[in-house]
């Protein structure tokens, strides 16, 4: 049995505390808002976002960050991109040699334009970087809460650290795949969200399934283009990390990012699309961030730079497709 902490009580961070404290682990789930934590504690179950799934008794609910990880073997971090780092900050001081540390998150940083697992690093101050894992893949909460058979990648660079996560989720409908292209799952994770947005604004207009199947597969070639300028491995793009959970994000009712880009398709705003949702869509924020990276570096990448121009340059959606549509003419793997 570990003694687990997951910090970060949305629908990924609870479903992942509950099938971990099924396993048999003392499992800490930390809830940043107290009258959040109050109410997990008082319901045994995370009402807003994992309705009708009971907290095994392994399971506590806390809001309090003094002695959180005291005896902590694994350290969850389920977090949106944009205040990683402050939930980090808040712990470093606590984080032990031994511990692992696991990051279920999906995205890249704005103001410094870096992976997650980056952030995670900066905030520890060098120590124990190689105890890094990423958890990313095609799972999404309202189908593995349910115990939908579901697959999933835990990367690191070291392989016997990957190799200890993959046991520690592993179950009979839950199967762990370990990977060391750490850069590579956190690209892929990161940018699907990105090209779901766009396949989503396919959808709001009403095209078909041809429109679609253009951007995912245009999609998925922007993503190894940038992927392997950061020395991602090409072969990662071909499994879970990669088209596997761009599939998911790109087809799935329960996308959040999908969703936002329905809504953009059909002509609302962005702001109106953020008021109306409770959970965060991370493409949009990482489409900022993408965008910025890709014009530095010269990285071509239009399906992401025309969601970009929809999302923060208020760029009509039928305009942008006849801009990608009659884009100079190429060879279909050009670099």
């Amino acid at each position: 049995m570990a003694k687990i902490v997951v910090m970060g009580a949305g629908s990924w961070g609870t479903t992942l505390a509950i099938l971990l404290a099924k396993k048999g682990n003392q499992v800490t789930l930390w809830e940043y808002k107290k009258e959040r934590a109050e109410k997990l504690k008082k319901n045994r179950e995370n009402i807003d976002y994992v309705k009708g799934i009971k907290f095994p008794d392994t399971l506590e609910v806390t809001n309090d960050i003094n002695g959180l990880l005291d005896g902590c073997e694994y350290l969850i971090f389920s977090i949106p991109s944009q205040f990683l780092r402050g939930i980090v900050s808040m712990v470093s001081d606590q984080i032990k040699e031994n511990m692992i540390l696991i990051n279920t998150g999906k995205g890249i940083e704005i103001s410094t334009h870096e992976r997650l697992s980056e952030v995670i690093k900066d905030e520890i101050l060098g120590k124990f970087h190689n105890n890094i894992v990423v958890l990313s893949g095609p799972t999404h909460a309202e189908e593995v809460s349910k115990e939908f058979p579901s697959a999933i990648v835990a990367a690191s660079k070291d392989e016997k650290v990957s190799k200890k996560v993959q046991e520690l989720f592993n179950t009979d409908f839950f199967r762990v795949y370990s990977n060391n292209d750490l850069i590579g799952v956190e690209i892929g994770g990161a940018l699907k969200n990105c090209i779901a947005i766009a396949a989503g604004i396919t959808d709001g207009m009403g095209f078909g399934d041809n429109s679609k199947s253009a951007i995912i597969t245009r999609g998925l070639a922007e993503i190894i283009r940038f992927g392997e300028y950061f020395g991602a491995d090409f072969k990662t793009f071909s499994g879970l990390s990669g088209v596997g959970d761009l599939i998911t994000t790109c087809t799935s009712k329960h996308s959040r990012n999908r969703f936002v880009g329905e809504k953009l398709g059909e002509g609302k705003t962005i702001e109106d699309i953020m008021r109306e949702m409770i959970m965060v869509a991370e493409g949009v924020p990482t489409a900022k961030a993408v965008h910025e990276i890709a014009k530095e570096k010269g990285i071509e990448m239009p399906v992401v730079e025309s969601v970009y121009k929809i999302i923060y340059e208020s760029e009509k959606p039928k305009v942008i497709l006849q801009k990608l549509m009659s884009r100079e003419l190429k060879g279909e793997f050009y670099k």
